[in-house]
């Protein structure tokens, strides 16, 4: 792709220039006002900046030029070559240039230069919810992707393009469901989010799947709801439950759960927030070597909050992420952001409440193709 910036008094010259260099076929990609020149801020200049492009497909303008005197064909002559690797690292500067320019520009302006393929993409971001610094992070690899061949500019090879490249972003993480390592599975979060629905999903699969013994321990006695519940699915599951309201009962329901395979723990979310109970805790279950621990939040919150969510929580060593909901939302996008920003996967996602089914073991690939619809 041929691109340059123009500066000049006006936009009917830059467009001249543009013109004369590039030919008609050319796009402008961006235009805004500039002050040149002046002293100490004052006498300044107006003009306009304008940064064109050439399609590599479309042929730049020929224009007639005057035949070489000898002296500059015998020059010409003893001129050496470009090698092709040279070429390539040209072609590939270009590209990273046009990359960078981009990306300097604010996503409002961006989005009014793209074209019509990739103008779908960034509407498509738009309703997924996905962040504007990541969205214009896609979109200007897609333009540069978009330029290089005719047959990339299909709405679908864009959005393969797109998810290859979060694919990228995200493959540090680690995702996919309990690794059955540890033997206690320990289950945070705050409340609504489905907490205890979601520990009897994952007991019901640990005995009917890996066919292990588990039991449960609950210290979210602030809302007797949460107890009844989670005694209900422990009867129906035929497991034991033990309800701990201080630290010391922690300690003794450990004592009598221990000889089962796993022990999956529900919490109250506060109890967290404490970071004397916290302390007293660790000194009772290693979090790092004894306990899975898995925050779970709901795919219909806001970034922001459940940022704010994981920072109160990471008091404790936390190693995926869990989220419920997603049968109650069609905007998955801050999913991306949100595991980008508490570099943390995701081990399940959750689209309802029946026990054990509608949960799921999340992966990179299946959980993109739910964000962008693929």
């Amino acid at each position: 792709m041929r691109m340059k910036k123009y500066i000049a008094p006006t936009m009917q010259d830059a467009m001249k220039r543009i013109r004369s260099e590039l030919g008609n076929e050319a796009v402008i990609l961006n235009s805004k006002v500039i002050h040149t020149g002046g002293f100490l801020g004052l006498f300044m200049k107006k003009k306009i900046e304008v940064i064109a492009a050439l399609d590599p497909d479309v042929p730049a303008p020929s224009s007639k030029k005057k035949e070489p005197s000898k002296a500059q064909v015998e020059k010409k002559q003893k001129e050496q070559p470009v090698k092709p690797k040279e070429i390539d690292q040209n072609v590939a500067k270009e590209l990273q240039e046009l990359k960078g320019m981009v990306q300097s520009i604010s996503s409002a302006e961006q989005s009014k230069f793209y074209p019509e393929g990739l103008q779908k993409i960034n509407e498509l971001f738009i309703q997924k919810d996905i962040s504007q610094s990541l969205r214009g992070e896609i979109l200007s690899s897609l333009l540069v992707n978009y330029y290089e061949a005719v047959h990339n500019r299909s709405e679908e090879v864009l959005l393969q393009k797109a998810k290859d490249i979060l694919l990228e972003k995200i493959s540090p993480l680690e995702f996919g469901g309990i690794t059955y390592e540890k033997k206690y599975i320990n289950v945070v979060g705050p409340t609504g989010v489905g907490k205890t629905t979601t520990l009897a999903k994952l007991a019901a699969e640990c005995i009917l799947q890996k066919e292990k013994t588990v039991a449960f321990i609950t210290t979210d006695t602030f809302r007797i709801a949460a107890i009844d519940q989670l005694k209900t699915y422990a009867k129906i599951l035929d497991a034991p439950i033990e309800v701990c309201y201080t630290v010391e009962d922690f300690r003794a329901a450990k004592v009598n759960l221990a000889a089962y395979d796993y022990i999956f723990i529900d919490t109250a979310g506060r109890n967290f927030l404490n970071s004397e109970y916290v302390n007293d805790l660790k000194e009772i279950v290693d979090f790092n070597h004894e306990i899975e621990t898995y925050l779970v939040l709901a795919a219909t919150a806001k970034l922001p909050d459940m940022l704010k969510i994981f920072e109160q929580f990471s008091v404790i060593n936390i190693n995926k992420l869990i989220i419920t909901k997603l049968d109650e939302t069609s905007s998955l996008g801050s999913l991306l952001s949100l595991m980008l920003d508490t570099k943390k996967g995701i081990a399940y996602t959750t689209h309802g409440q029946n026990v054990p089914d509608d949960i799921k073991a999340a992966s990179k690939d299946q959980l993109l193709d739910e964000i962008l619809e693929l």
